[in-house]
């Protein structure tokens, strides 16, 4: 599971049928390589600047309600930023 923060949106004027009524996207990592942006699919309603938890790989299918041709996929918004312990 990836922690991250929703940046932007991907507008799709045409896309597979499996992907309809999914938002896609852009989520920055919290950890490691900012480059690394995710495309991420979401039903739960997540914008720009939240945190959120994404499921990635085979994992993401248990995620959708139907199989879909998407490898990220949002499943959690985070209410507050993580406690770093010593």
């Amino acid at each position: 599971m990836i922690l991250g923060t929703v940046v932007g949106t991907v507008v799709s004027t045409r896309k597979m049928q499996n992907l309809v009524g999914y938002k896609l996207l852009l989520v920055e990592p919290y950890y490691g390589d900012k480059k690394d942006i995710l495309v991420a699919g979401d039903t739960i309603g997540a914008g720009i600047g939240e945190m959120v938890l994404v499921t990635t790989d085979e994992t993401t299918q248990h995620a959708v309600d139907r199989p879909a041709p998407i490898d990220a996929f949002i499943v959690g918004i985070v209410d507050s930023e993580p406690i770093m312990g010593k």
